[in-house]
This record gives structure tokens, sequence and C-alpha cells, in this order.
């Protein structure tokens, strides 16, 4: 499910802390990999990207724009720590994002991946777990989802 949840949707809105701990969030567009990773590429001097220089707690949130209230809603977030990467994580990065976005173009010199390792991951998919259900899970290593609690607002 939570696979799924990432491959609906090519925008994420992320969520940083500025040194000020005033709450920022961007839009961006993003790729996955296999231990629910999420990476993107930005400006380094854009306020998210110095947020995250200053403060490497972030949360990113992934749904459909095109839900209708009413309807069976689903979307994932995911919560940890995020960085600017160089070097060989910065081509593994470039791998997925260009495997995802054909027309992405290396000649972007002015902007940098980032990567958001998650250790929790929130979901929710109403068709699957019912109306207003959160299923909460730890990342562990590789990957795996361990569950930590269910909450239900109705």
């Amino acid at each position: 499910m939570t696979r799924r949840l990432l491959e609906q949707s090519k925008l994420c809105a992320i969520a940083t802390v500025s040194p000020g701990e005033r709450a920022h969030v961007n839009t961006a567009y993003f790729a996955w990999g296999p231990a629910f990773e999420i990476v993107w590429l930005s400006a380094p001097d854009a306020r998210h990207s110095r947020n995250i220089r200053a403060n490497r707690s972030a949360a990113v949130a992934v749904y459909r724009s095109t839900q209708t209230w009413g309807r069976a809603d689903h979307g994932i977030q995911l919560f940890g720590a995020a960085r600017e990467l160089r070097g060989r994580d910065a081509r593994a990065a470039e791998r997925l994002y260009a495997e995802r976005f054909h027309a992405y173009s290396s000649d972007v010199d002015a902007y940098r991946f980032y990567r958001l390792r998650p250790r929790r991951v929130k979901l929710f998919d109403e068709h699957a777990l019912g109306g207003a259900t959160f299923v909460t899970a730890a990342v562990g290593a590789g990957g795996r989802l361990r569950w930590v609690r269910t909450e239900s607002y109705l």
C-alpha cells in the first residue's frame, strides 16, 4: 500500500523548520527509493534548502490533489531527516529522479538533490482502511515497515 500511495502522485509538500522555529512548506516534484526515501531537486538558496542545512528535521506529504471531498481519500506522510546530497548519493538520487521524470535534463547546475530519510510514515487509504483511519509505521533497515499504531477519528 505504501509504494502504491507514493506512485500515485508526482508532487509532494515538504515541511521544514526555520532557524526561528517557524514552519515552512514547499511543493516539489519527487522520486522515491526502495527504503521510502524521498528525493527532490531544489535550489540551495531556497528557503526550505536553507532550513534543512540549519535543522534536518523535515516531513513530506504525498497525495493526489484531484481527490474529491466526501469520497474515499488516500495519501502518505513521511517524517524524518533531510539533507543535501553530494557525490555518490547525489548520483543515485539523480538516477531515481531521471527514471521517474523522463523529461529531466541534468543541465541544471544551479540545483542540488535533497533526500528525506523517513523514520516514520503515516498512511491513509479510506478505500482499504476505512474512513478517517490512519496507520503509523516505523521505517526500519531496508525500508521494512513495523506497525506502530492505528488511529480512527470516526
